[in-house]
């Protein structure tokens, strides 16, 4: 399998991650450096200062927190998506090619034999229930609290997988107008517990030892496409395949 990864754009956005982490320390030590500071005597001008300061920056140290655990959790937790869906894709067909971080919305998107799929990738652990494709956190109050204060609510997957899926279709549009981009949903974190009780989308680990792993779902499309004598060629051609790169990259 080839891996085309936009490296550049994983490094900076790591980097940033990291500058956002040291810059929310410095913020949260110099607002409570500023809280032990009390009223100046002598110059009431000062203490006016020192107090709107004492105001602002906790608001400002919450925000810089809500983007540093944003940004951390998407570029530099471990283990980092492309690694853990690599590693569970190892023995796909050498014509397979994943890319990643080039299609946004689509952070991964993998063209193989079995066909071309828009990947919505989660890092969470816990535990889920989908219902008509609604996503519901199975949290007790205190946590679900905890992840709204942190902003690293799971969301909807599967509004996230439609979109990733309309956007690689609209780029394909033109090159292999009769493609088809399937949506899917991964999760990196082996742990998390997902209920399916209705989804239109699959939903899959990274994780070859999990269940259903990415790695089954691709091997039972093969087994669908053997019998129905459906031939297991790629679904683009080098050619399309290079226009789309050229077009994308």
């Amino acid at each position: 399998m080839r891996i085309v990864t936009n490296k550049r754009l994983a490094k900076r956005n790591r980097q940033v991650a990291f500058w956002l982490m040291m810059g929310t320390l410095a913020v949260l030590v110099g607002s409570f450096l500023l809280l032990l500071q009390g009223p100046s005597q002598d110059d009431p001008a000062v203490s006016g200062i020192l107090l709107i300061l004492q105001v602002l920056i906790l608001p400002v140290a919450f925000i810089l927190t809500l983007v540093s655990v944003h940004m951390t959790n998407l570029w530099a937790r471990e283990p980092r998506p492309e690694d853990a869906i690599e590693n569970g894709l190892k023995g796909l067909s050498n014509k397979s090619i994943l890319y990643n971080y080039y299609h946004f919305p689509a952070r991964h998107v993998l063209i193989c034999p079995q066909g071309i799929f828009a990947m919505a990738t989660r890092w969470h652990e816990g535990s889920y229930t989908v219902k008509d494709d609604n996503w519901k956190t199975n949290q007790n109050i205190l946590s679900r609290l905890g992840s709204i204060l942190r902003a690293d609510g799971i969301g909807n997957p599967t509004m996230d997988a439609q979109r990733a899926a309309a956007k690689v279709q609209k780029q394909l549009a033109k090159i292999a107008p009769e493609a088809e981009v399937t949506p899917i949903i991964v999760f990196i974190n082996s742990q998390a517990e997902v209920t399916l009780e209705g989804s239109s989308i699959p939903v899959l680990y990274a994780d070859p030892k999990s269940k259903p792993s990415l790695k089954d779902y691709l091997r039972d499309i093969n087994r669908d496409h053997a019998g129905s004598g459906k031939q297991n060629s790629m679904p683009l051609t080098d050619e399309q395949i290079e226009a789309f790169e050229q077009a994308t990259i």
